[in-house]
């Protein structure tokens, strides 16, 4: 089984590239082990409807993103299959959310969409300023969604193992050189 952590997000506005980001994290600080699967970690950026050739080559995909919903606050994490994607939840918040919302109907409909899960987080609203700094709020809270995803990850039967401890804002800091 082929197993993808998708990270999306636009990396140059803060809390925006939460998914890019986490994703790094979780591909630096852990190892990955299982004798019958592989796991890939990429960086899928703002680059949506580009993504179907690479989403339709994986088993299982686990979707790393910033979400938006109604009444919710900055930080609260979400995490869901894609099946089951609950009515409060939008990708409103920025250029890249609808279209990958798009992205991901259309692989469906055209019955090519592996299952699919989302962990997502809230985020502070993103300004027009470029920023690689993550709000404190979202920083308080990304440990629920780290534990999520490796949770999703463990289930598919991996072995995880913790093998270097580089901090969050400091991966996010340097996320624009790729990992």
């Amino acid at each position: 089984m082929k197993v993808l952590v998708l990270g999306i997000g636009n990396i140059l506005f803060g809390d925006e590239g939460i998914g890019v980001h986490l994703c790094n994290y979780l591909k630096v600080n852990y190892a990955f082990e299982s004798e019958q699967h592989q796991i890939e970690f990429i960086d899928g950026g703002t680059l949506a409807q580009a993504l179907i050739p690479l989403i339709v080559e994986y088993d299982h995909i686990l979707m790393l993103d910033s979400v938006a919903v109604e009444g919710a606050a900055i930080g609260d994490v979400y995490s869901f299959p894609f099946s089951a994607l609950p009515e409060q939840v939008t990708w409103a918040g920025s250029a890249h959310e609808v279209e990958m919302l798009q992205t991901l109907r259309l692989t469906e409909v055209m019955g090519d969409l592996p299952p699919l899960h989302i962990v997502g987080i809230i985020p502070e609203i993103i300004g027009e300023d470029t920023s690689f700094a993550l709000s404190r709020e979202l920083l308080a809270n990304v440990a629920t969604m780290e534990k999520e995803a490796l949770r999703y990850i463990e289930n598919l039967g991996f072995a995880i193992k913790k093998v270097d401890s580089i901090p969050l804002q400091e991966i996010a800091n340097h996320s624009y050189k790729g990992y």
